[in-house]
């Protein structure tokens, strides 16, 4: 006759000290004091002056939805919101795309790896004013450097940012020149997280590079792809200090972008703190459907 075994007997769950609990939080606690102070209470601050109008920087009358209906019927809001979104989607286009081919470059050299990363990254480390004033001052049209080679060469001078629509291509081309070197770096971290077997195994089978890199490096470099279009949507969308000392605007308004308007209107002649605060509310709200807009469709092509 078998005796029957008796039942384990439950494992007492040990309790964690609160001190170990609680450390964290307390970690975490400086940081978030610090973004609280200047990144939350500043954005609810912004709400709340948006309904409050205001023409002289200093009394406030209650406004309700009167800036926001302010700037939806000004048409200089309008020229903004074109522009800025003229210069997003050739901005986030152009800079993955040549993020992805530079990284991809990047990753096969092998002589002056660490010497063509640095270049490719110094621009990331000048100051942005720095950047458009000295690009500025190449693209003149008399005395600037990027005309006086093409005279040199028997062309004609270039009215880079007197022409319209030549003024958005030199913010475009600028503004990535300052910022391609940062995204690619995101991306060749992430090609190097990828297995060099599944390219070892792929050459094993005859796959060309370009089949290798349409079956192996675009789905593997999906992720951080993602990010890097999220991160340059929302810088897109937040330039301001290139472009402002690279055209101030101009011409004609041709490069403001919605960051510039709202800086005119709390900063110009009048100081309507109301209708800047109304603008940033806005461009908010954009932003954040961009970002969301582009998670959603990043978490679907992940489940796919």
């Amino acid at each position: 006759m078998s005796s029957a075994t008796a039942p384990a007997a439950p494992r007492r769950r040990r309790r964690v000290p609160w001190s170990l609990r609680a450390a964290p939080y307390l970690f975490l606690l400086p940081n978030m004091v610090i973004f609280g102070l200047f990144t939350i209470y500043p954005a609810f601050s912004g709400l709340n002056i948006s309904l409050y109008s205001s023409r002289n920087g200093r009394t406030f009358e209650w406004a309700g939805l009167g800036n926001y209906q302010r700037i939806f019927a000004d048409d200089e809001f309008f020229q903004a919101l074109v522009n800025t979104v003229v210069f997003v989607l050739a901005f986030v286009a152009l800079g993955v795309l040549i993020s992805v081919v530079l990284a991809v470059q990047l990753n096969a050299q092998n002589i002056g790896k660490s010497f063509f990363r640095s270049v490719f990254f110094l621009p990331v480390l000048l100051s942005p004013v720095v950047v458009g004033i000295v690009w500025r001052w190449l693209l003149e049209r008399n005395g600037g450097l990027v005309n006086a080679a093409l005279s040199a060469i028997g062309l004609d001078a270039v009215p880079w940012l007197v022409n319209p629509t030549l003024a958005m291509v030199s913010v475009v081309a600028v503004s990535l020149w300052v910022n391609v070197g940062f995204y690619t770096m995101i991306l060749l971290a992430g090609l190097q997280s990828i297995d060099p077997n599944l390219y070892e195994a792929a050459s094993l089978d005859g796959a060309s590079p370009l089949e290798q890199f349409r079956h192996i490096t675009v789905p593997m470099l999906a992720p951080t792809t993602m990010v890097v279009l999220i991160l340059s949507t929302i810088h897109g969308f937040q330039s301001f200090d290139v472009i402002y000392n690279l055209t101030g605007g101009g011409p004609v308004g041709s490069t403001t972008l919605l960051v510039q308007y709202v800086y005119d209107n709390a900063f110009g002649p009048q100081m309507q703190y109301g209708m800047a605060a109304a603008g940033s509310v806005v461009l908010f709200l954009i932003v954040m459907s961009f970002t969301l807009l582009n998670w959603w469709l990043g978490r679907r092509a992940e489940a796919v």
